[in-house]
């Protein structure tokens, strides 16, 4: 029963469980419950936040991960990829926990769906490719369209000279109105560059999510107690990410992520 239970509902709780014994005449404690669960080769773990996905969503992933699934490693070499995102300053973001299988940490049922949307303490952008992390900046108000070509005007060209990328370099972003406006796009057009076409709701595809992971971890580690301190240690941790980082997951987290 036991196993059958958080097999249908894996956000099932050993609390739960008890509960439902206890109302079957059965009187089992917690332990025995997670020993049970743990010869069956289930184990308790957070359950992964993904992106919410409709139909469409995952056809266009599936039809991206065919189009570039027989792609040399030499052309993922050759891209930026990019991203913003938000570090807070205080706190942690709940979690649940369901009992799941060894690599099933992607099944929909063992997952939490997220929706993107703004706030947090300080919002920051980003890029890097096989070559190492390229430029982090702060951004301090709320982003348009016009912001963000400013940026990467700023910052995606020298990025691309500081990593030395090869003539005819790809770059990647998501699909956020601010980067998919006309305006966006004719700029991109008109400075003659090279874009990915990109599956909307795939952050979880950007290799970027891992960078964006180590940095958090290490910026809680330290503990900033304001804005100014938690802005400063961003630059500090970015900065010591090894460039041997970014080639391992430029090189492959795309091909080998769980599309569906």
């Amino acid at each position: 029963m036991i196993t059958r239970t958080v097999s249908k509902n894996p956000r099932t709780t050993r609390g739960d469980l008890v509960n439902d014994l206890q109302r079957a005449g059965t009187k089992v404690t917690k332990a025995t419950i997670s020993n049970t669960l743990r010869h069956q080769g289930l184990k308790s773990c957070s359950a992964r936040r993904v992106p919410l996905l409709k139909p469409v969503h995952v056809q266009a992933r599936l039809k991206f991960a065919r189009e570039h699934l027989d792609d040399p490693e030499e052309d993922w070499e050759n891209v930026i990829w990019s991203d913003e995102t938000k570090i807070e300053l205080f706190g942690k973001n709940s979690t649940r926990r369901v009992w799941r299988r060894k690599n099933a940490e992607l099944h929909p049922k063992n997952t939490i769906p997220t929706v993107k949307h703004g706030g947090g303490n300080i919002m920051l952008w980003g890029c890097f490719s096989a070559k190492g992390p390229g430029r982090l900046i702060r951004v301090k108000e709320r982003m348009n369209g016009a912001m963000y070509r400013e940026i990467l005007s700023d910052n995606l060209l020298p990025s691309a000279r500081a990593l030395k990328m090869k003539r005819g370099w790809v770059f990647q972003h998501d699909n956020d109105p601010k980067h998919t406006a006309r305006a966006t796009k004719e700029w991109l057009r008109k400075k003659h560059f090279k874009v990915l076409e990109w599956p909307s709701q795939s952050p979880d595809l950007n290799p970027i999510e891992h960078l964006w992971r180590e940095l958090k971890v290490c910026v809680a580690q330290r503990q900033p107690q304001n804005i100014t301190a938690l802005e400063e240690i961003c630059m500090e941790e970015w900065a010591k990410i090894p460039a041997t980082l970014g080639n391992h997951l430029s090189s492959g987290e795309v091909r080998s992520a769980d599309l569906e």
